[in-house]
């Protein structure tokens, strides 16, 4: 039987946030060598990440790997009302950045230039469950579904975590966003997205 979506994202975000940081760290490298494995990753000119946030995989370094190879990075900021993501592209994360929705590091409006979502080749997308079909549980507001059903839907979805949140199968609702790539410390699983399973 199925763990509600309620009791998953709480077991593994205790799990995630069980990991000492010197693992994290360590695991968070390991995660990023497979997503260079990707060859829509590798070769994609706009990509949307995210700042890690509490004992979130770590991307920062890899921001700025792609900031020094010139491709255009962009970042989400959170708006609340309506419970949206707009896309700003960043330059700098010393200087562009400032504290946004839930204390999470955002783009700064009056530095960053704004991004139509049309543009972006992949979204790093980040999660609290994620499953082997591409199946994924945010935390809980939706504010990824919505984008990346309304505003990008021709990005390559890419989930990054760590393995203690990857589950065989997980219960998704119909407005639950499958992804193309799920990268953990221990490989990648392409998952097929719009396959029946």
């Amino acid at each position: 039987m199925l763990q509600s979506s309620r009791d998953l994202r709480t077991e593994k975000l205790i799990l995630r946030g069980g990991l000492a940081e010197d693992v994290r760290v360590r695991k968070s490298a390991q995660v990023v060598q497979y997503l260079h494995t990707i060859p829509a990753y590798r070769q994609a000119g706009t990509i949307l990440f995210f700042v890690n946030f509490r004992s979130e995989v770590i991307t920062t370094p890899e921001i700025e790997l792609a900031l020094a190879k010139g491709k255009n990075v962009c970042l989400p900021l959170t708006v609340v009302e309506p419970r949206a993501l707009v896309v700003y592209q960043v330059g700098s994360l010393e200087t562009d950045l400032q504290p946004g929705y839930q204390n999470i590091p955002e783009p700064n409006p009056d530095r960053c230039e704004e991004v139509d979502p049309a543009r972006l080749d992949v979204v790093i997308v980040p999660g609290s469950v994620f499953d082997r079909r591409g199946g994924r549980l945010g935390y809980g507001a939706g504010y990824y579904d919505r984008f990346l059903a309304n505003m990008a839907p021709q990005a390559i979805r890419i989930g990054v975590c760590f393995g203690v949140q990857l589950e065989d199968k997980i219960p998704l609702e119909p407005h639950d966003e499958l992804l193309d790539f799920i990268v953990t410390e221990d490989c990648v699983h392409e998952c097929f997205r719009g396959t029946t399973f």
